[in-house]
């Protein structure tokens, strides 16, 4: 499958950053740009996301084989991977199964563990909307509000939003696609060999995505890897406390300040 993808940099060693679920390219702009003075940067949207093309098929494994493919068609022979959540889970498993594409592996606020469902809530307020008596962006807005009354979260899923043709709204997202593969989306990441090459896991002080416990499994699968907890943050790390995650991103890869 062929990507939808942003290019930062022209010069430097090759980065891939990639979203989390129901993101986009668009919510890592700022982590990429920051970088982009040392670095080639790729930020795709995921099949399925943004601006990427909508398929049935939504597993890690087809994740993967889109990232192979990018590279690919970029003429890129090794990167590294920055990866958050769902995007987190993806680099593992590249690092995984394609140790030899994979210069190094950072992950945001995400373990190799099965997770428990939290889009729930989401998935179901998504799913009753109603767009083709939406008119503006408001009411959609005031229809999420009941089940999503956090602002922050329905800005978030509100990005999601596009104009069409017609006057009205739609998804971005495949939001049938991404629903049915929602189990494969919290399933773990094993292999039978560790990734032997370097390693970063960032979590956030205020987040359970990555717990004292699962550290032994992610030091198993990846012996190399530092585990980093950046103070006054939750699951988006990067949003939350950017200076003291972008600090730490640049000491992993060796980049100026």
């Amino acid at each position: 499958m062929k990507l939808s993808c942003h290019t930062y940099g022209t010069h430097g060693p090759v980065l891939v950053i990639l979203h989390g679920l129901l993101g986009s390219s668009d919510n890592l702009h700022s982590v990429a740009k920051d970088l982009s003075p040392h670095l080639r940067i790729l930020v795709p949207d995921a099949r399925n996301h943004g601006r990427s093309p909508h398929d049935p098929m939504f597993t890690y494994q087809a994740m993967v084989e889109d990232i192979r493919e990018l590279l690919g068609d970029k003429g890129m022979e090794r990167a590294s991977i920055l990866g958050h959540s769902m995007g987190g889970k993806t680099a593992m498993m590249l690092a995984l199964d394609s140790p030899e594409l994979v210069e190094s592996l950072m992950v945001v606020d995400i373990a190799p563990k099965p997770m428990k469902p939290g889009h729930d809530e989401i998935f179901d307020a998504m799913r009753s909307v109603d767009l083709a008596t939406v008119k503006f962006r408001k009411d959609v807005d005031a229809a999420l509000v009941a089940r999503i009354p956090n602002w922050a979260t329905r800005q978030f899923i509100l990005k999601n939003l596009k104009a069409n043709e017609n006057g009205g709204y739609e998804w971005k997202l495949n939001l049938d696609a991404v629903f049915q593969s929602y189990e494969e989306v919290n399933r773990e990441i094993d292999a039978a060999r560790p990734y032997a090459g370097p390693a970063l896991f960032l979590r956030g002080a205020r987040s359970r995505y990555i717990l004292d416990e699962d550290i032994t499994k992610i030091q198993e699968l990846f012996p190399r890897a530092k585990v980093s907890t950046i103070p006054d943050a939750g699951h988006w790390v990067h949003v939350d406390n950017p200076k003291a995650f972008m600090n730490t991103i640049r000491e992993f890869l060796a980049i100026p300040s």
